[in-house]
């Protein structure tokens, strides 16, 4: 019989109603508790094993778990901040719990939706029957600045063109999952998924033992094998993750996820191509590079094809990636499938490409790029949310329902104007989860962002769990960490006890290896 913290409950203790320690039913589906305030059985253990919710006793722990971020120097960049770029990262206390059942039925949406984009992809950048077969219409595509011309034509190694996959997440009022968006370009998170799961196991080791919370290193296992699987050499294959350097938003992310993989970190100086073939500068010379796994957006990746004043990128590597000598991970022109514009059309697409019924369906998405969905949009403007459809023209969002009617009837305008660059998505109410705030728990919005990666035989494996996010003000869906958004670990229960493998592998970092030497 496992052993339980002397300041712990039994784990069956009386945890049934949450009103007992002062959170309520909330208006929406909340995670921890349901609509009469009867909390679900998955949290159970958890709570039963987290202790009295004592204030002191929290404060301690929170204490811990701050040192242990600053020692592990986790920060992330506000761009264009007056009092510097540099913020501590901001981690909840309260893990997002969810049961093996939920977790089943999401991860095989996530896994038939991974393979869908890249389907897509690998029609769109080869024969594009979407288009010929109106299953599309040429305008998502071609008035889509995100889709690479210079790449048409240019088969992926393995038919592989989204090698990791992010999506985001929620809850609909009835409790089921929704989409809102996916990350195809150079998905960002994994890394702090995976630091806010080593702090909270160091400050929370009953719960996470307790919960038999599933470990995330297999994922990461698999992620490396298919990196290495890439390579066209295979005695010891030269792995390199590109960075756009320190004053990137997410730089720690990429120095961590380095280290974690075994990969060298390397930034667009660091590498030269010769004869279509990419190398890096070493204290002893040019070694030749066989995969990169590319951390910085596409555009930016090539000087000479692609945005000529980049000077991230590398001069050349189109013509590497054409001439088949470096397989980049994901293929440079992945970041299409971030369109908004392709996202009314999923469920057919996933018809005519998989040949099945689409499993995880988005939050109801209109393209103004389609007549009767920009009818609709310019009707009904103040149910919607008004949204970019193209990342490269991006806005912020605007709430129709916030508008004055001189506003509305100006932002009506511009939509006529230029239907094609602009989607509208309706309001959803989304689900709440118990945070640590002010000395109590209390509700707060949340989403999920969850990670896939290929794996080396053709399919996709979800992480279990992710990277949670709450909005700090219960009255505003705010979720980005360039605006105050907070985080959250997510806890996929297992129906056995987790293994303890970490897979942690040391690997040089540009700043004290050999690489960068002779530039």
């Amino acid at each position: 019989m496992e052993a339980t913290s002397p300041l712990a409950p039994p784990l069956d203790a009386g945890f049934g109603d949450a009103r007992d320690i002062g959170y309520g039913p909330a208006p929406v589906f909340d995670e921890m508790v349901n609509g009469q305030g009867r909390m679900r059985p998955h949290w159970q253990t958890f709570m039963g094993s987290l202790g009295p919710l004592d204030p002191e006793m929290m404060s301690e722990r929170w204490e811990e778990a701050r040192r242990l971020l600053h020692q592990n120097g986790v920060t992330y960049n506000i761009y264009g901040d007056p009092h510097g770029m540099e913020r501590p990262w901001p981690l909840d206390m309260m893990p997002l719990i969810i049961s093996a059942e939920d977790w089943a039925t999401l991860s095989e949406g996530l896994v038939q939706r991974a393979m869908l984009l890249n389907a897509a992809l690998a029609d769109l950048y080869g024969p594009q029957t979407l288009i010929r077969g109106g299953r599309l219409p040429p305008a998502a595509l071609y008035a889509n600045p995100g889709f690479r011309r210079s790449l048409h034509g240019v088969k992926a190694p393995g038919g592989v063109y989204l090698h990791h996959y992010a999506c985001d997440v929620a809850r609909a009022p009835d409790g089921s999952w929704r989409v809102l968006s996916d990350r195809t370009q150079s998905p960002s998170g994994s890394g702090y998924a995976l630091e806010n799961r080593a702090v909270l196991a160091k400050v929370l080791p009953d719960s996470f033992r307790h919960c038999r919370t599933r470990r995330l290193a297999p994922f990461f296992n698999t992620f490396r094998e298919t990196l290495q699987g890439l390579a066209l050499r295979s005695d010891q294959p030269r792995v390199v993750l590109l960075t756009p350097g320190p004053y990137n938003e997410a730089y720690f992310e990429h120095v961590y996820l380095a280290r974690y993989l075994g990969v060298t970190l390397v930034e667009g100086a660091d590498l030269t191509v010769r004869d279509r073939q990419v190398f890096v500068k070493t204290l002893s010379g040019l070694e030749p590079v066989d995969v990169i796994l590319r951390r910085q957006d596409g555009d930016f990746c090539d000087p000479l094809e692609l945005r000529s004043d980049s000077s991230l990128g590398v001069a050349g590597l189109v013509q590497a990636v054409r001439a088949g000598t470096v397989a980049v991970a994901n293929a440079i022109g992945a970041g299409l499938m971030e369109s908004m514009s392709f996202t009314p059309y999923l469920p057919t697409i996933c018809r005519d490409l998989l040949g099945e019924e689409l499993k995880l369906p988005n939050a109801p998405i209109w393209w103004c790029g389609d007549e009767d969905d920009c009818r609709y949009v310019t009707e009904h403007l103040e149910r919607l949310v008004i949204k970019p459809a193209f990342p490269a023209r991006s806005f912020e969002p605007v709430s129709g329902a916030d508008l004055t009617g001189p506003e509305r009837r100006a932002l009506v305008d511009r939509i006529r104007h230029s239907p094609w660059n602009y989607v509208a998505q309706e309001r959803i109410s989304l689900s709440t989860a118990p945070a640590w705030q002010g000395g109590r728990l209390e509700a707060r919005p949340m989403m999920l962002r969850a990670f896939l990666c290929a794996s080396p035989d053709g399919g996709y494996v979800a992480m279990p769990g992710g990277l949670a996010r709450i909005s700090v003000d219960p009255g505003r869906l705010v979720f980005s960490m360039q605006r105050g958004g907070g985080s959250k670990d997510a806890w996929v229960l297992s129906e056995r006890n987790a293994g303890q493998t970490t897979g942690l592998v040391r690997a040089p970092l540009a700043g004290e290896s050999r690489v960068g030497a002779a530039r």
